[in-house]
């Protein structure tokens, strides 16, 4: 590993190159807060993506793109005279030590609970910071992502189940209910839309609910769903391999025969 005086030196090399592709590259000199938005966004999925693989290499890689836009963002305010690096970097520390006075301060805190606990307190309190309990939520969020924040910041402030358990019951409620405005229902019934209006609603109560429980079993459910995603699409690559082993199309396979490579990836390729 570097040490600090080798990782300052980074850095500023990292700032100069920035300088110079902002002068001398018509195609960085181009570029806007609005025009790398998208490109921003794209490299923190990037980055989540690498993390969820545990790929260390990927990860300090997706991490040096997501730097750059930093850097990139920061060389355009200094160019407005708005702000530069630097204040990107002193207003961060000075919210780190603000929000952690059982650090820098009095207050005391003994497990990672309780920290969370004293951040929202110190958060509603912060100049500038958030009016209410679910301020700072950002719209853009995934919903996925974005109902886990809002759980999250409700219990906090207490409201929450008293035993975890009883969660499931919740669960098992929004089940009925979704399973209820779905029953005899016609096709042309399910496409009109403010029947399917009503399902929606119902499947994203059920949606929150699940999102709930994962939250109180300390599970973070994009993770999960990505695991799963990443499970699935291992064993359908699975299944493709192996009809094209056979000079098939996988279209061409029956579903039994599919159900069958199917079990066969679970056991052989996961």
């Amino acid at each position: 590993m570097h040490t600090r005086e080798e990782q300052l030196k980074a850095f500023g090399r990292l700032l100069d190159i920035m300088d110079d592709l902002r002068e001398k590259c018509p195609w960085d000199r181009k570029q806007t807060f609005d025009s790398l938005r998208q490109n921003t966004i794209e490299e923190t999925f990037e980055l989540a993506t690498a993390i969820s693989r545990h790929d260390m290499t990927e990860i300090s890689k997706e991490l040096g793109d997501v730097l750059l836009h930093v850097v990139f963002y920061a060389k355009m305010g200094s160019e407005k005279g708005e702000f530069d690096i630097a204040d990107v970097c002193n207003r961060l520390c000075d919210k780190l030590i603000f929000r952690h006075p059982h650090v820098y301060g009095e207050a005391a805190a003994q497990n990672a609970e309780e920290v969370s606990h004293l951040w929202e307190q110190v958060k509603l309190k912060e100049k500038g910071g958030n009016k209410t309990v679910l301020g700072g939520i950002p719209d853009s969020l995934p919903s996925l992502v974005k109902a886990y924040r809002i759980q999250d910041k409700a219990a906090n402030v207490g409201f929450d189940w008293e035993k975890r358990e009883d969660v499931w019951g919740k669960v098992k409620e929004e089940i009925a209910e979704f399973e209820a405005e779905m029953t005899e229902l016609s096709n042309d019934q399910i496409n009109d839309k403010i029947v399917n209006d009503k399902m929606v609603n119902e499947f994203g109560d059920l949606l929150f609910a699940m999102i709930n429980a994962a939250r109180l079993y300390k599970i973070r459910p994009d993770n999960a769903l990505e695991q799963t995603n990443l499970k699935f699409i291992k064993r359908f690559n699975y299944i493709e391999q192996q009809a094209k082993e056979k000079g098939k199309d996988i279209k061409d396979l029956s579903l039994a025969e599919m159900d069958e490579l199917w079990n066969e990836a679970k056991r052989i390729a996961d």
